[in-house]
C-alpha cells in the first residue's frame, strides 16, 4: 500500500530538495498516444533526455511527471510521483557517467516511470550513517512508496529502473 509521500520521507530522512548545476535538457514535449485503456481515457506519456550531470534537469522531469498528471490524478499521487521520480534521476546522474532517458506513461489510473541511463550495473543499496541525513535513501524511498519497483538489465540501453503508481486518479 502507498503511504503518504511527506511522511516516508520524513521516516526515512531524505530530504527531496538537491542542489543543481546548469545544465540545459533535451526537452520532448508530451505526446499522447493512440492507445486506450479499458476505462476508454488515453495512454499518455512523457519523455525527456539528460546530459551527463545535467542536474538541473531533474527540476523538468518533476515539471512533466507534474504537468503528465495534473488533471487526471490526486494530488497526493502527484507528490509521491514528482518525489520518486527527482530520486531515480538524481542517481542516474549522480552515480553514473552517462546522461538519462526518462519516461513517464499514465494509462488509466497507473503510472510507470523509467530512467534508463547507460550503465550496466545494478543499482547498490546504501546504508547511510546516522549524520549522513542527504544521501542514500533513494531507494528506500522508492520501495517505500511505490505500487512496484525494479531494475532491467540487458536492454542494449544499460539499465532501466523504474517504479509504479497504482490507483492515482
Amino acid at each position: 500500500m502507498q503511504g503518504d509521500a511527506g511522511e516516508v520521507a520524513v521516516q526515512v530522512g531524505a530530504k527531496a530538495g538537491k542542489q543543481w548545476r546548469r545544465g540545459r535538457p533535451v526537452p520532448r514535449e508530451p505526446a499522447e498516444t493512440e492507445d486506450r485503456v479499458a476505462s476508454g481515457l488515453p495512454v499518455v506519456e512523457v519523455s525527456r533526455s539528460l546530459r551527463r550531470a545535467d542536474l538541473k534537469g531533474v527540476a523538468e522531469v518533476r515539471k512533466d511527471v507534474r504537468e503528465l498528471m495534473r488533471r487526471r490524478c490526486r494530488a497526493e499521487a502527484v507528490e509521491t510521483a514528482e518525489l520518486l521520480a527527482t530520486e531515480l534521476v538524481t542517481n542516474a546522474l549522480v552515480h553514473t557517467e552517462c546522461g538519462a532517458e526518462v519516461t513517464a506513461r499514465l494509462a488509466g489510473g497507473r503510472l510507470r516511470v523509467e530512467v534508463a541511463d547507460g550503465a550496466a550495473g545494478r543499482p547498490r543499496p546504501y546504508a547511510p550513517a546516522a549524520a549522513d541525513g542527504t544521501h542514500g535513501r533513494g531507494l528506500a524511498l522508492v520501495e517505500a512508496l511505490a505500487a512496484a519497483w525494479g531494475v532491467e538489465t540487458g536492454t542494449g540501453r544499460g539499465k532501466v529502473v523504474w517504479f509504479e503508481l497504482a490507483d492515482v486518479a
